[in-house]
């Protein structure tokens, strides 16, 4: 299924993926640097009720938030790892099995210790403004 949006229409892009994920809790966030995967991440927090300063976990890795009913969201990027098992050692396994929503940048760089039922988003860039979601359901 493709999705395209403008900037300027990412709630809606976010409240349509939520739409899709039915039970499933964990999405991975596939795209080239600057496709714009914390972008959308940021969005989904604010649809969910997050009112937390929602950053980039670059460097901490895993970011966690609370959203206004005090569920928990896990923004995790894997972009600095180098593989499973140091995914496994900072507790990302941990975060995608904790059953509380998960959206994880680059899961490339860990993909043998997500779930089966992970949602997989694939972001294109059309021009500055606007994305293509390609979701793999």
């Amino acid at each position: 299924m493709d999705l395209n949006f403008s900037l300027n229409e990412i709630s809606k892009a976010a409240n349509q993926l939520l739409s899709l994920t039915d039970k499933n809790r964990v999405i991975a966030f596939h795209g080239e640097m600057g496709a714009g995967k914390t972008t959308i991440i940021h969005a989904l927090c604010k649809v969910l009720g997050v009112k937390d300063a929602i950053s980039s976990p670059t460097f901490s890795i895993i970011n966690q938030y609370q959203t206004e009913k005090a569920a928990t969201i896990y923004h995790i990027d894997l972009y600095r790892l180098k593989d499973e098992e140091e995914a496994i050692q900072t507790g990302v396994e941990d975060c995608l099995y904790s059953g509380s929503w998960c959206f994880v940048e680059w899961p490339e760089k860990a993909a043998a210790i997500f779930p089966e039922t992970t949602l997989h988003v694939y972001i294109t860039p059309l021009n500055n403004h606007t994305r293509k979601l390609t979701i793999n359901l």
